[in-house]
């Protein structure tokens, strides 16, 4: 069976900054916020439980990139210079960039306030996400995160990538698919027979 793919979400409301009172500038900022209930990700929103970090963090290898892009490398935890933690509030990264040109212009757009969101990717572990499915929402809930690939300060937030939570929504509803909550199609064609048996 195949690993599923890398997800990856913007955090929306996060504080990033850039310190330059230090000789070595650095970004700062949260990439994960926990109990904050996320934008409409295609007919689900997601919350992320304080704790859901803390195995991934010590075993993953991350790198903080710019816009996701693997050619503009900020840091990396296991080179020291990125440091990925879990507190109370959320996901908090620092990182200490290269001294080149792209990361002066950056460093200078944060501090502009022109680019101030910050995005992350991941992979749930198994049975590290609950769905909570009623009429009028669909909620999931993640409480472990199996592997942290990146944090990224982002300039332009795409539509997050939520194929792979979606595939794990569809298999959720069919394994928990019961007598008292049967699909649509099977709802209406009980719905008809019981108006037959009644003569209307």
């Amino acid at each position: 069976m195949t690993r599923p793919s890398i997800e990856r979400r913007v955090v929306t409301g996060a504080e990033l900054r850039a310190k330059t009172s230090d000789s070595a500038p650095k970004l700062a900022g949260y990439a994960a916020l926990f109990n904050t209930a996320s934008d409409d990700l295609g007919g689900f929103t997601e919350v992320i439980m304080p704790g859901a970090f803390r195995g991934a963090i010590p075993k993953s290898d991350i790198r903080a990139l710019f816009n996701h892009d693997p050619n503009f490398v900020m840091g990396r935890n296991k080179a020291g210079t990125l440091t990925v933690a879990e507190d109370n509030r959320g996901l908090s990264m620092e990182v200490t960039p290269p001294d080149v040109q792209w990361v002066r212009d950056l460093l200078v757009s944060v501090e502009r306030g022109d680019i101030d969101q910050m995005s992350f990717g991941f992979r749930v572990a198994k049975g590290g996400d609950e769905w909570l499915y009623t009429d009028d929402a669909v909620t999931r809930t993640i409480t472990e995160i199996e592997e942290l690939f990146d944090v990224a300060v982002v300039t332009y937030p795409a539509y997050p990538d939520t194929d792979v939570a979606v595939r794990s929504l569809d298999a959720w509803k069919v394994a928990h698919q019961t007598v008292a909550d049967p699909p649509k199609a099977v709802q209406r064609d009980l719905r008809r027979r019981r108006l037959a048996l009644l003569g209307i």
